[in-house]
C-alpha cells in the first residue's frame, strides 16, 4: 500500500484508561504507528509458524490455547479498529466493552487451522491499516467513551499494537521460540 507517513503524535496518559498503559507503552516508540500496525503481521506469522502444529490446540493451566490467542487477537482487533472507526468519524455515542473469554469460547478457534486463523487476522489487519493510513493528527486525537472510558482514536492504535506485542512475548516464552 502506498501511502505518506502517518504521525498521529503518542498518546498521553488521560487519552485512555488506565487498563491499556501497558499496550500503549509497547507501542509508545513508535513514530509512525500506521507503519508498526504493517510491519506487525509479519512478526506474528514468523513466530506462530514455529510452533509445531499439535501443540497450538493444547490448553495448560487454564490458558487459552494458541489457536485460541489467535481467534482473540482478531476478535480484539475487530473491536478495537470499530472503536477508532466511530471515534473518528466524530460519532460520540458510547460503545460497551465486550468480555474476551465469552468470545473466545463462542469463537471455537480451536477447530480451525492456524493457517485460517492467520490469514483472517492478516485480512482484519490489513483492514485496519487501510481504514487508518491516511490519518491526520486532528483525527487522531477525536475520542468517544468505550466500555465507560475515554479513549482517541491514536490511543487505540497504539493498543492494537501493544496488544499484539504483548501477546507475542507471551507465545515466545510459552513456546519458546
Amino acid at each position: 500500500m502506498i501511502r505518506n507517513k502517518c504521525m498521529t503524535g503518542r498518546p498521553e496518559s488521560g487519552e485512555y484508561a488506565n487498563y491499556y498503559e501497558g499496550y500503549v507503552s509497547l507501542a509508545n516508540n513508535e513514530d509512525d504507528i500506521i507503519a508498526a500496525l504493517e510491519k506487525q503481521l509479519e512478526e506474528l506469522t514468523s513466530t506462530i509458524r514455529r510452533i509445531p502444529d499439535e501443540t497450538t490446540k493444547e490448553r495448560t493451566e487454564g490458558k487459552w490455547s494458541l489457536r485460541e490467542v489467535i481467534g482473540h487477537l482478531c476478535d480484539a482487533e475487530r473491536v478495537f479498529c470499530y472503536r477508532a472507526f466511530r471515534f473518528s468519524r466524530n460519532d460520540r455515542k458510547e460503545l460497551q466493552g465486550f468480555e474476551q473469554d465469552d468470545y473466545v469460547r463462542e469463537g471455537d478457534a480451536n477447530q480451525r487451522s492456524v493457517g485460517e486463523l492467520l490469514e483472517e487476522f492478516s485480512l482484519i489487519r490489513r483492514s485496519t491499516v487501510a481504514t487508518f493510513g491516511h490519518i491526520t493528527p486532528e483525527i487522531g486525537m477525536r475520542g468517544g467513551n468505550a466500555n465507560g472510558q475515554p479513549i482517541t482514536v491514536r490511543s487505540l492504535l497504539y493498543v492494537m499494537v501493544g496488544h499484539v506485542r504483548h501477546h507475542i512475548k507471551i507465545i515466545k516464552e510459552r513456546y519458546g521460540v
